[in-house]
């Protein structure tokens, strides 16, 4: 399985820089700091994570179905649902298909490992969960599935906005200071996996509706000796760049201001496709 921490190269959707606020700081933050980058065509929403494939090797990619129940059962949010096929066919990448709905946003990782929430199971209520499992396990190319209970207040359920690994034994997680049974749950389930927990700061304070994003800073994007933090003009702000270096010594940390993409429900991970890529693109 290829890491956030592998990849070099940024793809981002050709409808982003609609969003002119932030496009414009996160254009002028990936020159400044010569990360390679390109847009992809043919999309309808900014959160390139969810419909893009998974990357399990430098020539490797797993296309799951994308077609979420929070678009698909609303008809006016049915034109934001992205068909990664010819956004594939553009770049000229050839993927290996997965019977499975999930998205991308519920696919946390590691090099043997992934953690999902509990959501891929009411969404492929047509298989059981022992198919469920085996069809992750083979088509990721991995040893294991964590399984994370779903964030109540988060109708999405994607475990990116919960935990992110920091290396194959150690998981950055949400603090949950105010949502105790979750935290107890979640902790129980990583820990039973033989993971080490290292809390993360996170204020549900801050969002303004069940749709706001503002306040989780563990939807950074990362790659090859760096992470980019989202943050939102709060006193967390400076907290979370102090935990982050902290978790990441070496790697090299920038921020971006994210508020205006932290009111659509999601933040960096969530508009990044990021992979590992074997020759200069661009």
């Amino acid at each position: 399985m290829i890491t956030d921490s592998q990849t070099n190269f940024l793809y981002l959707a050709d409808c982003l820089p609609y969003k002119k606020t932030f496009w414009n700081g996160f254009e002028s933050l990936l020159k400044e700091h010569k990360i390679n980058y390109r847009l992809l065509s043919n999309t309808n929403d900014y959160w390139a994570v969810d419909f893009m494939p998974i990357q399990t090797a430098e020539n490797r990619f797993v296309q799951f179905v994308f077609n979420p129940d929070y678009l698909r059962n609303f008809p006016e949010l049915h034109r934001f649902i992205s068909n990664p096929n010819p956004i594939c066919e553009a770049i000229s990448l050839k993927t290996i298909k997965s019977k499975l709905l999930v998205d991308g946003g519920n696919v946390v990782r590691s090099s043997n490992k992934v953690i999902m929430t509990e959501k891929v199971f009411s969404e492929n209520s047509n298989l059981s969960k022992d198919e469920v499992i085996d069809e992750l396990i083979s088509k990721l190319e991995i040893e294991e599935v964590i399984f994370i209970p779903l964030d109540n207040a988060d109708e999405i359920g994607h475990s990116d906005g919960m935990v992110r690994f920091i290396d194959d034994n150690t998981v950055l997680v949400n603090d949950y200071k105010e949502e105790i049974e979750l935290k107890e749950e979640v902790y129980k389930r990583l820990k039973n996996a033989n993971l080490e927990i290292v809390p993360f700061v996170y204020n549900t304070n801050y969002m303004k509706d069940k749709d706001d994003a503002k306040g989780i800073y563990i939807n950074y994007l990362q790659m090859e000796n760096l992470i980019i933090l989202p943050t939102f003009g709060i006193s967390d702000d400076e907290i979370a760049y102090k935990q982050i270096t902290q978790a990441f010594p070496k790697t090299k940390i920038l921020t971006i201001d994210s508020n205006e993409i932290a009111k659509g429900g999601g933040i960096l991970n969530c508009i990044s496709w990021n992979i590992k890529a074997t020759k200069n693109e661009g």
